[in-house]
């Protein structure tokens, strides 16, 4: 069985001297991750993979029963001892903003009476929007989101993150906030929930900061209708 991605138990974990598993043109396997694979919003990490006769961009992570499929830029198969890089800046913009749309997500669910998340996108032009599930809702109110968020930025919280059995979570209202699906159950039961302080409780498996305190003070960019019930919130710093 597939252990826990390296990318979920140290985000501060960027170079890794490994070996494949198996190799194929273009493709490695690996029997650790430490490259977030891109999901729930946030994009996939930049990274490289370097061997004794060259290197190559990863171009996607799959998972496999034995491990990870790293997918290569190339058709050469890698040899010998194996190093995968992960470009620092990128993987820190990365955990900010996923962190700060935890923050938000967590205002809405409670002051406009747990609505529920209807998409997320984060960006690497330092921006990213949120969609809720809010019919009839007053737009100045989510243009104020800035004011909570700062003050949870300077409450410097910890943010940690455990393995939970997944129907458990799943019983527990407001683990799962999105309308339309819910953190994937991984191949022992478990999924992974990130906690905020006191603040936040919510799955994901994404990568984050350590603490609150790491991120900028934002502000809200712009405040759209999309459709009848859905409203989109872009924030950035």
């Amino acid at each position: 069985m597939r252990s826990q991605p390296l990318y979920q138990t140290d985000a501060s974990l960027l170079v890794l001297e490994t070996s494949a598993l198996d190799v194929r043109p273009g493709a490695v396997l690996i029997d650790q991750c430490i490259a977030f694979p891109g999901g729930g919003g946030q994009l996939p990490d930049r990274a490289v993979l370097r061997w004794s006769r060259g290197e190559a961009a990863i171009t996607a992570v799959t998972p496999d029963e034995r491990g990870w499929w790293h997918a290569l830029d190339t058709e050469e198969e890698p040899d010998g001892p194996l190093q995968i890089s992960v470009e620092p800046e990128f993987r820190r913009l990365m955990c900010e903003l996923h962190t700060l749309a935890h923050i938000a997500n967590s205002v809405v669910f409670r002051e406009f009476n747990g609505a529920l998340l209807t998409g997320a996108q984060l960006s690497d032009d330092e921006t990213f929007r949120l969609d809720f599930d809010l019919p009839g809702s007053d737009a100045a109110r989510l243009r104020e989101l800035a004011n909570p968020i700062n003050e949870v930025i300077r409450a410097d919280l910890p943010v940690r993150a455990f393995l939970m059995p997944w129907d458990e979570a799943n019983a527990v209202p407001g683990l799962f906030r999105s309308k339309a699906v819910s953190p994937p159950r991984q191949a022992d039961g478990n999924v992974r929930i990130v906690e905020i302080g006191e603040i936040d409780r919510q799955g994901c498996g994404g990568t984050h900061l350590a603490s609150t305190g790491l991120a900028r003070p934002v502000r809200v960019l712009k405040v759209d209708n999309k459709g009848r019930q859905n409203r989109r919130v872009k924030i950035g710093f």
